[in-house]
């Protein structure tokens, strides 16, 4: 069946010598992986791959085969041009890191409208916005909305938040409960969007501690949630 697709690229994995394996988030089918021919060719192959960087929309023509593991893509083109995420330093590292958190985390997802609208959007707004040191911190919180398990903000004047539970309490039940400092700047970041980014005041040592806690809340919410290696990139940025 002959299928054209919006599509967020999640990752690329090298396959044997010419071929690399893109897992992409599609809009109309949920995650798919494709096996794409590179060739020896260099010039030609960069030319590719150039699709293929990550967190790229794109749109994609292909003849869905649901009895295979790999589909074969048909045509292809950017559906949307980045300016700064792939270029300027900081974009392109935190790009790097969202999308090693997406692919963890989206493995076998299926077709979710407002959860692929929600990241498509998100990253043209980053890519054409400036100043924004804490997106990723407010992208992680706000996409909890769409995986299930957002914080519940009711009695947010309570002094502990139980991280494995999701709420609010009066006292710490657990080692997972979080108070003082460390609340304060959950708080911050629960309630930040993307327009009102520059309002946000945190150091280098704040971004760190509030993305640890962030990634805590993750693994006690999501089954395998591993760690994510280019963490490392983001402490170089923020150190």
């Amino acid at each position: 069946m002959e299928t054209s697709v919006s599509a967020i690229v999640l990752s690329k994995i090298r396959y044997k010598d010419n071929d690399v394996i893109v897992k992409l988030f599609t809009k109309e089918h949920g995650v798919i992986s494709f096996i794409v021919k590179i060739g020896s060719n260099l010039k030609k192959s960069k030319a590719k791959l150039v699709y293929f960087q990550e967190l790229t929309i794109l749109n994609v023509q292909f003849n869905y085969n649901t009895k295979r593991d790999l589909q074969y893509i048909k045509d292809i083109n950017i559906k949307h041009h980045y300016i700064s995420c792939h270029s300027d330093l900081e974009k392109a590292s935190i790009i790097i890191f969202l999308s090693e958190i997406l692919s963890n985390i989206l493995v076998h997802q299926k077709k979710e409208v407002a959860l692929y609208n929600y990241i498509e959007e998100s990253f043209i707004w980053y890519d054409s916005n400036k100043n924004i040191s804490y997106f990723h911190l407010i992208f992680l919180i706000q996409l909890t909305r769409f995986l299930g398990f957002y914080p519940d903000e009711t009695n947010n004047n309570f002094k502990y938040f139980n991280l494995e539970e999701g709420f609010y309490e009066l006292s710490k039940s657990n080692e997972y409960s979080i108070s003082g400092e460390d609340l304060k700047l959950f708080n911050q970041i629960l309630g930040t969007k993307f327009d009102s980014n520059p309002l946000l005041t945190l150091n280098s040592l704040e971004i760190m501690n509030i993305l640890d806690i962030i990634l805590t809340y993750y693994s006690l919410h999501i089954n395998n949630f591993r760690n994510i290696k280019s963490i490392e990139i983001i402490k170089n940025i923020f150190n």
